[in-house]
């Protein structure tokens, strides 16, 4: 980051030692020497502090940073996206493979524990909701650009953006019919596994 290389350029113009420059700041001289060398970022009161010491302009001071910052960010939001997804995944099949098994070993008493798990996996999925709605992403195509780290020139994200409706509708009809095609086979199973 430039941030350190800014503020220790700036204090030495105007002349301050770090202990000087830590009392202005209302931090500790280790702070500045920390913000300096890049181990620790300064919060928001502080940067406000110290473009008034060095009389410029907060773009000026974090000039640089902000494109470390977005690309930070982004991996986060990537990062967040694939653990909800695969915690979703995971819970998903647990919900789909323990459904049979609990409700022949406990009966209508299998209600609670896979409705939990069930429960569970929709909160993943809501997250997952939340990270695309977030940052904007909706289609297939969109989704794996941003997972891997990539952006969708305007064409493509306008050409996309047309999709989602579609893809909406084709969701909810998947879903209905792999419900409706695992509640039958639930069914059958346990007709046939009680006669």
């Amino acid at each position: 980051m430039e941030l350190g290389k800014q503020i220790k350029m700036h204090r030495q113009e105007a002349h301050l030692s770090q202990e000087e420059l830590a009392n202005r700041v209302y931090v500790s001289r280790q702070t500045i020497s920390n913000w300096e060398n890049d181990k620790s970022y300064p919060d928001v009161n502080s940067l406000v502090l110290l473009s008034e010491i060095f009389q410029i302009s907060l773009d000026n001071l974090i000039k640089g940073d902000i494109e470390v910052m977005k690309d930070v960010i982004q991996k986060e939001e990537i990062e967040k996206m694939n653990r909800y997804g695969k915690s979703y995944t995971i819970m998903l099949i647990a919900t789909a493979v323990s459904a049979v098994p609990l409700f022949m070993w406990l009966g209508v008493w299998a209600f609670i524990p896979w409705g939990i798990i069930w429960a569970i996996s929709m909160y993943f999925a809501f997250k997952v909701e939340k990270v695309k709605k977030d940052n904007d992403v909706q289609t297939y195509k969109e989704i794996v650009a941003f997972s891997e780290g990539k952006l969708l020139d305007d064409i493509h994200k306008q050409r996309e953006i047309g999709k989602r409706p579609y893809q909406k509708i084709l969701l909810v009809i998947g879903t209905a019919l792999t419900t409706f095609v695992v509640c039958v086979l639930i069914g059958f199973l346990m007709h046939i596994l009680l006669n």
